[in-house]
């Protein structure tokens, strides 16, 4: 009869090293950190991207509609909550949890160079860009010079005097269209995540709807841009509001007369 015989045991004992643990959706507190930071990027963040560049977009009517909309905006009840609860604050944290998931992934494109890690990596720099220039952009536009919230009206000649630097228009390009493109893949990254769009086929298509989307909404962005630097409102004054009211308290603040403010026509419009 046959009988199982043990297997034969030598003196040492073989033992497998100690692997990279496997990552479990459950485990920790990651889970929920990456799917807020995941949410954090389509709302409130993205739809104030979206809001923002549109209000931008004003600008191309001139510097007394593009202050009529920055009044707008801070008449907002309790404008000063929703910037810090819906935007600062939720900014800060997917900006920071953002940079440290950077940080701690490693790029294999020189070794695998698919487009997925190509995706990857470039997704991964044009954070680390968004970074920097959101940091700045909302220091020296928010906080340091003229108060926008206090004075609309000098909100055009502020950006101006800002994009006549050749430096800092370079600047706000690169950062136009690598938030422009971080935002669009992001939006993909998180209907793949969450389960919007399952199946390849699927993400092929949203592929699509994510990239024409990023390019009108960087198109944008870059028309508001042209609008401080381009020749149709070259040299706007410092401060479109006090000289409407003075005029007259109830004019529209986007009256075409006050358009031509600096072009020397205003003085010749009071008097008649």
């Amino acid at each position: 009869m046959a009988t199982a015989v043990p297997p034969a045991t030598t003196g040492s004992t073989n033992k497998l090293g100690k692997g990279v643990e496997p990552l479990r959706a459950g485990k920790g507190h990651s889970f929920l950190l990456r799917k807020l930071h995941s949410l954090s990027g389509i709302v409130p963040i993205g739809a104030f991207l979206i809001e923002h560049i549109l209000s931008n977009f004003e600008a191309l009517k001139g510097p007394a509609a593009y202050a009529a909309q920055v009044k707008f905006l801070n008449s907002l009840p309790l404008v000063r909550v929703l910037e810090w609860g819906f935007i600062f604050i939720p900014l800060a944290f997917h900006a920071l949890y953002g940079v440290y998931i950077a940080l701690r992934g490693k790029s294999n494109v020189i070794y695998y160079p698919w487009a997925g890690n190509w995706m990857y990596v470039t997704q991964r720099w044009t954070g680390y860009i968004a970074f920097v220039y959101i940091i700045q952009h909302v220091l020296r536009q928010r906080f340091m010079g003229d108060n926008l919230p206090e004075h609309p009206g000098m909100a055009f000649h502020k950006v101006q005097t800002e994009l006549a630097n050749p430096w800092m228009l370079v600047v706000y390009i690169i950062a136009m269209i690598a938030v422009c493109w971080h935002f669009s893949y992001g939006i993909w990254l998180f209907a793949a995540k969450w389960g919007i769009t399952p199946g390849n086929k699927a993400r092929q298509r949203f592929a699509w709807v994510c990239a024409i989307g990023g390019i009108i909404l960087c198109g944008l962005g870059l028309a508001s841009i042209y609008a401080f630097v381009g020749p149709d409102y070259k040299d706007a004054p410092q401060d479109v509001t006090p000289s409407s009211q003075l005029i007259h308290p109830t004019i529209n603040p986007g009256a075409p007369y006050l358009a031509e403010m600096w072009e020397g026509k205003l003085a010749i419009t009071a008097q008649a």
